[in-house]
């Protein structure tokens, strides 16, 4: 009963009337008809219906159960989004998967990101992670292997960002990164690695909002900055990246 309050509270929050319009407006600039996209971590899919009413071909990775099985029924027809249920890691194998049953959306494969963010992010506080369950773990790099390479990839999994990162190997087009305050330490791995992959610029959108906050896209130096000055206290949102010039995805 509290895993179905706690998903019941996510669709009120993330797929209430009018916010498909904002999120096809953000993601406009990066997915077009055809493109390949991987949503990781897709929660209840909202952001991978906006990527599929763009025109893209949407691979959806949510390994929390509950969400998963809503998923498959909510997505189940839609012939632009494929669903798989796995979590992304540095390797593949199979890894332990922390449930809040009252904010599934919150879920994570990262223990100390779960013991230490209540203390450090007053939002977090009250969020209990208390169920375990093994999950399938594949690789961005495996991914690219069976689809191709993605032209964007969103990632949302709760302070597991660098090690989603740190199972590719060749830069792609343009990606988000969720980061929160109390653990930018995720944040800056996520932009060291970026670096390590490809010339990337950044720029960032606060929590739910829906619009870009700089007036053109950063260094890598410049974001470091930044996530070592707090961010600027903002307490939550997604770093985007994007290569100064496009590979060919060929």
């Amino acid at each position: 009963m509290r895993e179905l309050f706690g998903l019941a509270r996510s669709l009120w929050l993330y797929r209430r009337p009018g916010r498909q319009r904002g999120l096809r407006r953000l993601y406009a600039p990066f997915v077009g008809p055809g493109d390949l996209v991987f949503d990781v971590g897709a929660h209840v899919g909202d952001r991978s219906l906006a990527f599929a009413a763009l025109g893209g071909r949407v691979v959806a990775l949510e390994p929390q159960p509950v969400l998963a099985s809503f998923l498959r029924r909510s997505l189940g027809g839609r012939g632009r989004i494929e669903l798989l249920e796995q979590a992304v890691g540095a390797e593949p194998g199979v890894a332990e998967l922390q449930i809040s049953r009252a904010t599934p959306t919150v879920s994570s494969l990262n223990a100390r990101w779960t013991r230490d963010i209540g203390a450090r992010n007053p939002g977090f506080s009250r969020v209990r992670w208390d169920r375990r369950v093994e999950v399938p773990v594949t690789t961005l790099d495996r991914l690219i292997e069976s689809h191709g390479r993605p032209r964007f990839c969103k990632i949302d999994v709760e302070g597991h960002e660098a090690e989603v990162l740190a199972g590719l190997s060749r830069p792609v087009p343009a990606l988000s990164v969720e980061f929160v305050a109390g653990a930018l330490e995720v944040t800056t791995a996520c932009v060291d690695r970026l670096e390590q992959l490809g010339d990337y610029r950044f720029d960032f959108v606060i929590g739910e909002r829906r619009e870009f906050q700089w007036r053109e896209w950063r260094s890598a130096d410049a974001v470091r900055g930044w996530l070592a000055r707090g961010a600027d206290g903002v307490a939550s949102g997604d770093l985007y990246a994007q290569l100064a010039a496009t590979p060919d995805l060929k």
